[in-house]
């Protein structure tokens, strides 16, 4: 019978991912523990590793779980959760049943959080920082970074405004310590029931910047319309690939008598939706984030109000570029590779309109608006 996997130890897991620079680790019955490097998965693990049994799984997750962890794992089969470790760093875990039993995935969660400049964002995108009241939204897949960026944004206010921001998450990732402002980071099911709740719970803790790390159903999104429109900065996520998605998600929770009525909220308050994807370097050093940032212009704000609008939203981001600093995916994936940070190969994977996107690089039918700066320092995202 193969040996527990716990001659190695939580503890000592984690340390091997931080110090090799690895992103997540997966723990999975029958297999030694597999690790990621960028966007490819590993089989490189701490010596005398062996493989995982079903049993060492619940006993490696067992000291960090608290009981409503125990609970939401019995009841829904899988739990969040995040896990520092002093001198280490910080970890969000996912544990879940599977076919094999009980598997385990550890994310590391950066032992600082980069500035928007490091990440390679757009600087359009730095500007919003500086917005006191409405809603920006930070879209895309999961574990496309969006709550890096998210904990960025937040991280700019906090050095440059005095002012309170409450930051209700699921789980807490990133920790920020006050500097100009004061910071209050509430975690769902430890510190509220549910986004929803804390939220509302929010909104009377004189806040000035809310950060909601998701919003999941019609009754949240309700609630960051709404302190969005009371005069609050709220950021939050949604799990939609671009702009004009986020829109239509929104709109999709609510009933068909409703959209109008949402629609002119959505134009009052909505500052932008920043969407963005992953993608390999091309020097093998991380990743780099192909980025689509719509910002609330005159005309976007015109098209939110119309139920045909949402459908013009990525031409009007891709004539907007030049004097407002919007830009499409196309636009930004056309910077990274003429900045030479992604491969032709990674551009045209990626490519909204792959055929579209191969003619401007060969010079037919290209503007002066499809070449996008976006440069920032050294480190990007690393993750």
């Amino acid at each position: 019978m193969a040996e527990p996997v716990l001659g190695i130890e939580l503890e000592s897991l984690l340390r091997f991912a931080v110090t090799q620079g690895l992103s997540d680790v997966h723990i999975k019955p029958g297999r030694p523990p597999i690790f990621r490097r960028g966007n490819a998965m590993d089989l490189v693990s701490p010596r005398n590793t062996t493989l995982v049994e079903a049993r060492d799984v619940q006993a490696l997750v067992d000291p960090i779980f608290e009981e409503h962890h125990r609970i939401l794992l019995r009841e829904q089969g899988g739990v969040d959760l995040g896990w520092g470790i002093s001198g280490i760093g910080r970890f969000r875990i996912n544990v879940f049943r599977s076919r094999m039993g009980l598997q385990a995935v550890l994310r590391v969660v950066p032992s600082r959080i980069p500035t928007l400049q490091e990440l390679s964002l757009p600087q359009s995108l730095a500007n919003l920082a500086n917005e006191r009241r409405g809603l920006i939204l930070v879209s895309g897949a999961a574990g496309q970074g969006k709550s890096t960026t998210m904990a960025a944004l937040v991280d700019q206010i906090n050095r440059t405004r005095a002012c309170h921001i409450v930051t209700i998450e699921d789980p807490i990732e990133f920790i920020v310590d006050d500097r100009r402002a004061v910071v209050s980071q509430r975690e769902v099911l430890t510190d509220v029931p549910s986004f929803a709740a804390g939220l509302r719970s929010a909104l009377r803790q004189d806040p000035d910047v809310i950060l909601l790390g998701e919003m999941r159903d019609r009754e949240t999104i309700e609630t960051v319309l709404q302190a969005a429109e009371t005069g609050h900065l709220v950021l939050s996520t949604l799990h939609t690939v671009d702009a004009r998605e986020t829109v239509n998600r929104i709109l999709s929770v609510f009933e068909k008598h409703e959209h109008q009525q949402v629609r002119q909220m959505l134009a009052s308050v909505l500052r932008a939706v920043v969407s963005q994807r992953l993608l390999v370097r091309q020097d093998g050093t991380g990743r780099v984030p192909a980025v689509e940032l719509m910002l609330a212009t005159p005309r976007i704000r015109d098209l939110l109000k119309t139920e045909e609008g949402p459908d013009e939203i990525p031409v009007t981001i891709s004539q907007g570029q030049a004097q407002y600093g919007m830009q499409t995916f196309d636009q930004s994936l056309m910077g990274l590779y003429r900045d030479s940070r992604i491969s032709y190969e990674e551009a045209m994977n990626h490519a909204s309109s792959p055929a579209d996107f191969a003619l401007r690089l060969k010079g037919i039918g290209g503007t002066a608006s499809d070449d996008v700066q976006v440069r920032g320092g050294p480190d990007d995202y690393s993750f």
